[in-house]
């Protein structure tokens, strides 16, 4: 049984940083490409960032792009993001995603090329 679960949203003001992590488990194939998406009312999900299982490549949203960064540990199974000088407009529900994959350098900008999602967590920016 795969589970993904996000951690390390919360309320923040403006300028501010958080950390979000998504832990893995449950897995039955050896990789595994991750990405970090989010959404808010009345829109569609939205790409934020993702990497490759080496962790050699990323890409990023332009909004998110020297604000954010995607990160892993594949020995632990976890998945982060790292968010700083964070905006009111960065307020969404953020979740992580996976595929799996047969090669280690491959990544995914659209939802619904991913197997697997969490079940998000609250990132609210006040300004």
């Amino acid at each position: 049984q795969v589970q993904l679960v996000e951690s390390g949203g919360g309320l923040v003001q403006a300028g501010d940083s958080l950390r979000l992590s998504c832990s893995v488990s449950g897995r039955s194939f050896r990789r595994y490409a991750s990405g970090w998406f989010r959404q808010v009312p009345g829109k569609e999900r939205e790409f934020v960032a993702t990497i490759t299982w080496n962790g050699g490549r990323t890409l990023y949203a332009d909004s998110v792009k020297g604000r954010f960064t995607i990160s892993r540990d594949n020995s632990k199974d976890l998945v982060f993001l790292q968010m700083n000088n964070l905006k009111p407009e960065d307020t969404a529900v953020y979740y992580c995603g996976f595929k799996e994959v047969y090669s280690s350098d491959l990544y995914f900008s659209i939802g619904g090329q991913y197997n697997y999602w969490g079940q998000g967590t609250q990132v609210t920016v006040s300004s």
